[in-house]
């Protein structure tokens, strides 16, 4: 299946006939469909690159895994890749975060969204970020807000992953 990214998306056709990207959003859940088109982020069309369920093309040029995880570095989005792929790779849904100040919504397996809520926020921190204490108290606050657990990913400078289970408690 072809993609082709221009600045922040991957659009793929959907043409008469052809159903795998309808099938690719409705059964794997990736991307939204815009008219006549499936869009998908950088990190939702990297997995798939990964993956080799996508080929995804420049100027009509293709690109490669390689060229696509500089492109994810250069955009600081790596860390957030890794954490995508790991997640994914576990069989969690993931939608984007960005409305409740995180990365991403996560889904508990056989979950989805339109059949219920999100189970988890996840939000993705380096290792050596120093993170301000009201921040952090506004990443709880806002997951209790929601009725959402806090999963703190973690990342080391190996680009190892290391989740945190954050909840609200009161004395």
């Amino acid at each position: 299946m072809r993609g082709d990214l221009s600045e922040e998306i991957i659009s793929i056709k959907i043409e008469e006939g052809s159903k795998r990207p309808i099938a690719l959003h409705e059964k794997s859940l990736f991307g939204k469909i815009e008219a006549d088109t499936l869009q998908l982020s950088l990190i939702e069309a990297c997995y798939l690159l990964e993956k080799n369920r996508l080929n995804i093309f420049e100027n009509d040029k293709p690109v490669d895994v390689n060229f696509f995880i500089d492109l994810l570095k250069n955009k600081g989005l790596y860390s957030k890749y890794i954490v995508y792929r790991d997640l994914k790779d576990r069989g969690y849904v993931i939608k984007t975060g960005f409305k409740y100040g995180s990365e991403f919504r996560l889904y508990d397996k056989g979950r989805s969204p339109g059949q219920g809520h999100s189970d988890y926020l996840v939000k993705v921190i380096f290792e050596n970020y120093n993170i301000n204490a009201l921040d952090f108290a506004s990443y709880v606050r806002i997951s209790h807000g929601v009725n959402k657990k806090l999963l703190l990913a973690i990342v080391d400078e190996d680009f190892d992953i290391t989740y945190y289970n954050v909840e609200w408690t009161r004395p």
